[in-house]
């Protein structure tokens, strides 16, 4: 079985979903669904460090790659989900070529990046330095989140930076970066999303989406649109779509 790192660089379509409750049980729910990847999203919830830590390896016990959306292009936190184990991570606003160069630095060893060493659990406690440094090299997975007008504008520059292995659009940011948040089908958001797919086909970079929509429809389409990074759902829409839904059908009587 194919790595995910090994699927985005053969741009080979792979689906995951969102974590937001931060709650082992949730996991290991969505697991059995058939995603092939989780995101712990820890810039939109409460789900603290440790907490963090606890769903990277419920996500990993159940054969599942585990990916961080982290709070910031920042240095330290990058740093500590990395070193916690996560397979991967996703990195907001990624605007610029200097920002993209920077979410690469912060996840990666010298002399490629910046990375300090830190001998947690992802190294194995110190006991496997070594080998976690050639995986980090073949196998760690840097995924820039396009999410804003600034981004659409210099996306040429951004899938330049060796060491992107993805792109994400966040179409709530990105609409909104234009003035119109959550109006994902005006003419001009819609423009916005097609060049950033239109680029990233023509630099063979895999192109992705977070399809919050419950309905697979809607996943569907991107995935004609070409999109190979597909993220569907998040964990507590499903649970919130399907008792809405069940509600509504039920035959309540008189």
């Amino acid at each position: 079985m194919k790595s995910l790192k090994g699927k985005l660089k053969n741009n080979e379509l792979t689906i995951g979903s969102w974590i937001m409750l931060g709650h082992s049980m949730s996991v290991e729910v969505m697991a059995l669904a058939g995603f092939e990847w989780l995101v712990i999203d820890i810039e939109h919830t409460s789900i603290d460090l440790e907490t963090t830590q606890n769903l990277i390896t419920t996500i990993q016990a159940n054969n599942l790659k585990a990916l961080v959306r982290v709070s910031k292009n920042e240095e330290v936190i990058i740093k500590r989900v990395l070193d916690m184990g996560a397979d991967g991570i996703i990195v907001p606003m990624v605007n610029s070529k200097d920002d993209a160069i920077k979410a690469v630095e912060f996840a990666k060893y010298p002399p490629i990046g910046k990375r300090g060493v830190g001998l947690y659990r992802a190294t194995k406690y110190g006991l496997g330095f070594e080998e976690y440094k050639k995986w980090v090299d073949k196998e760690l997975v840097i995924v820039a989140q396009i999410e804003h007008i600034d981004a659409v504008n210099n996306i040429d520059e951004i899938l330049d930076v060796e060491g992107i292995d993805a792109t994400i659009i966040g179409p709530y940011d990105l609409s909104g970066s234009m003035g119109y948040p959550g109006e994902f089908e005006r003419d001009d958001v819609k423009s916005a999303v097609d060049i950033v797919l239109s680029k990233c086909k023509d630099k063979n970079i895999p192109s992705g989406f977070h399809v919050v929509d419950t309905n697979p429809q809607k996943l569907n389409e991107k995935i004609e649109q070409g999109c190979k990074f597909l993220a569907y759902g998040i964990d507590y829409f499903f649970m919130r779509d399907a008792a809405i839904n069940g509600m509504k059908n039920i035959n309540k009587g008189s």
